[in-house]
């Protein structure tokens, strides 16, 4: 069992609607709706615990809405460790339409406070020091809220990795790009996110292949790039690989990134080989993408989706960064 803390710098409760499509200007009936505590490092949590992992969650909380992630912190039996402010967490609306198409729409989030920021820091500082309490991997995930720039995670970052300690990231815009100049153990872009950080369509695998080592030679140690239902790229040390993942019914694909982050990291800390390791966090978040919702482990089907994944290593990385 790997120690883990997950940081939720913007965290919110998300409102999950699903219905067939959605008609602009129209009233709209809904086939369901939720209202659930998230943010990307909080669903990472979810996935983690459920891997049998001792997981930390903190970041920033308004202080006026938190009894939702109160309540879920508990059922999971994650520590909380986040700090409270004064205002309200925002609140994302996530509408899911048959086929798979997601519309976000976002809030800001409470503003952030240098004080509060650094009063933070300086825990982070304390829990990395010490030996008993240090986590296996810190994943910082999600946007920023008002008041903490791309540059403060950037140095937090830095100041993690200086620390010893494991730094995966899932972020995007120019969090993204500062955080990769920091040089974080982990990131984990999607196509896009890839393509605006290399400044150039990466409309072909071999574009986004060349973009995914690039990355790599950038300082990152794991370089995760998913492709939706084309798949996930991993360059790393250990080589390179491509993921197909099995074909499955698209119900949302809110929180299969978070899925798959998590998965890979749980693999990569318990030291399973690399196919493995790629195989099942393939599987997971195709598992994710059937219901609203994280990936769930312990599904009936989940060794079914897992043989009907399938990987390929395509190339050995060495020391230089050089594909061979």
């Amino acid at each position: 069992m790997a120690r883990i803390l997950t940081v939720s710098l913007n965290p919110a409760l998300d409102l999950a609607i699903r219905l067939p499509r959605m008609m602009l200007g129209e009233v709209n009936r809904t086939d369901e709706t939720h209202l659930d505590a998230a943010g990307k490092g909080v669903n990472v949590a979810r996935v983690l615990v459920a891997l049998g992992n001792e997981v930390t969650v903190s970041g920033f909380l308004g202080n006026a809405n938190d009894g939702p992630f109160l309540r879920l912190f508990q059922t999971l039996g994650v520590e909380d460790a986040f700090q409270r402010v004064p205002g309200e967490t925002r609140i994302n609306a996530k509408v899911a339409e048959e086929g798979g198409r997601v519309t976000d729409i976002n809030g800001p989030g409470v503003n952030i406070q240098r004080a509060d920021w650094e009063r933070w820091v300086a825990w982070l500082d304390a829990l990395a020091a010490d030996p008993q309490q240090q986590p296996d991997a810190v994943v910082i995930a999600g946007s920023l809220p008002p008041g903490i720039s791309p540059e403060d995670q950037s140095a937090l970052i830095g100041r993690l990795r200086q620390q010893g300690l494991p730094v995966w990231v899932d972020t995007s815009g120019e969090a993204l790009t500062r955080a990769i100049e920091a040089g974080p153990s982990a990131v984990k872009p999607n196509e896009h996110e890839l393509s605006d950080w290399v400044g150039e369509s990466l409309s072909t695998h071999d574009q986004r292949l060349l973009a995914a080592h690039r990355l790599y030679r950038s300082g990152v140690d794991e370089a995760l790039i998913s492709v939706g239902d084309e798949g996930v790229l991993w360059v790393s040390q250990r080589g390179g690989y491509l993921a197909t993942p099995p074909k499955v019914s698209v119900e949302s694909t809110v929180g299969a990134g978070d899925t798959l982050v998590a998965a890979m990291l749980h693999g990569v800390l318990a030291g399973h080989p690399p196919a493995q390791i790629l195989t099942f966090a393939t599987a997971l978040a195709a598992e994710s993408v059937r219901h609203v919702g994280v990936g769930n482990p312990h599904a009936d089907d989940i060794h079914q989706l897992q043989q009907q994944t399938r990987v390929h290593r395509f190339d050995d990385v060495d020391a230089d960064g050089a594909l061979a």
